[in-house]
């Protein structure tokens, strides 16, 4: 962006300024000689306001959501018209940015909801974790082709440490906004960092609901990410709560706002542990498990948690989450997937035996069967470091 700008007056110098006579006309000199210093400052005025209305004629065309004046910037200050050379200059802007950054003819540029590539990432890179895989994309999905929805879409990931609840909020901001996790219509909130002391619970309640605002008032769908959910305050998870609940249909707008919660937690990792492991012992696959055999004692766990808030909250009470979504944990197989990935986006040579080498780096539990890897994926891309020559 500051190359554009500066690169913006640079070529704008060069183009005749409207109602200058061009290399053809005949044009006689004004009544008095102007010295040649004023006669150069009213060029350098001249040069610098119409700088300033192509680059506003620029802004509007490629972020119209940024355009607020965009009648007075194709209108121009009186007495003023775009010349075909300048339309042209124009054209040729617009198409060069274009060619490396996301345009768009209307809405808001921001915005891809790219669901074909979100479809992609989650089959493709997400591993071990169908449950997560289907319940993401057919929810989000379904939610944002909804003309008015009445509600934000909430959504809570559960599961042990490294089993893929981050990295599938990240690629949910990738595929929704065009600078994914960077785009100023998504917030991410850690709980330890960025609430971390407790007497200064009124003063995040505040701000917490201030940005939520500002960031729905800015952009037409938004996405609020709280990880490490279950160390939220009591009081910031009942400033939530009017984000949260549904909204009578005479406050809707012909286009409502839509706004996706996603809650990131460790809670009832123990739960699902559980029966994952009963049913490979049983002879079973993961692949069978299905939703249902899950939420309601996964929901148990976490209304039962003493240590916690999240699970007496407002939001699990009253049912403001609108799916509980379960991570479970990774085998051997899952972990070596993951390596493989890590390999693969450094742009790494790797061979099977590496594969291996680095899955058995992990711990796995239960201690007899060595089925879960205690720590999932997590740290599996650091370990690739050892096999580099």
């Amino acid at each position: 962006m500051p190359r554009l700008r500066l690169l913006l007056p640079l070529l704008l110098l060069l183009l005749p300024r409207p109602g200058a006579p061009g290399p053809g006309d005949d044009a006689s000199p004004p009544d008095g000689a102007q010295e040649p210093l004023q006669g150069l400052r009213e060029q350098l005025r001249a040069a610098a306001a119409l700088s300033r209305r192509y680059w506003a004629l620029l802004r509007c065309r490629v972020w119209p959501e940024d355009c607020e004046r965009a009648e007075e910037a194709r209108a121009g200050p009186r007495g003023w018209s775009l010349a075909l050379l300048g339309q042209q200059y124009l054209d040729i802007l617009t198409s060069w940015y274009c060619s490396f950054q996301a345009c768009c003819d209307s809405g808001d540029c921001r915005i891809s909801n790219n669901f074909t590539g979100l479809e992609s990432d989650l089959s493709v890179q997400l591993h071990g974790q169908h449950l997560a895989r289907e319940l993401v994309l057919t929810t989000v999905r379904g939610y944002l082709e909804l003309p008015r929805p009445d509600k934000a879409l909430a959504l809570s990931f559960h599961g042990w440490s490294g089993t893929g609840k981050n990295f599938v909020a990240r690629l949910l901001a990738e595929n929704l906004y065009r600078d994914g996790l960077r785009s100023d219509c998504v917030k991410t909130f850690i709980a330890t960092l960025h609430f971390p002391h407790l007497k200064y619970v009124d003063l995040y309640k505040e701000k917490l609901t201030s940005q939520i605002k500002e960031t729905q008032k800015r952009c037409r769908q938004t996405l609020f990410i709280f990880d490490e959910a279950e160390k939220l305050h009591p009081g910031l998870l009942e400033a939530l709560r009017p984000h949260l609940e549904r909204q009578a249909p005479e406050n809707h707008r012909v286009e409502s706002p839509k706004t996706i919660f996603l809650f990131l937690s460790n809670l009832g990792g123990n739960t699902i542990n559980e029966a994952v492991l009963r049913l490979l012992q049983a002879g079973g696959a993961r692949e069978e498990i299905r939703l249902e055999q899950l939420v309601s004692r996964l929901r148990a766990e976490i209304a039962e948690s003493a240590d916690t808030a999240f699970g007496h909250s407002c939001l699990v009470k009253e049912n403001l989450i609108d799916f509980l979504i379960p991570f479970l944990p990774l085998e051997y197989r899952h972990v070596r997937l993951c390596a493989r990935d890590a390999f693969l986006s450094r742009g790494l040579p790797y061979t099977e035996e590496a594969l291996d080498q680095i899955a058995k780096m992990m711990v796995y539990i239960p201690k007899e069967e060595q089925l879960f890897s205690s720590q999932g994926c997590k740290s599996v891309s650091q370990r690739i470091n050892y096999f580099l020559p």
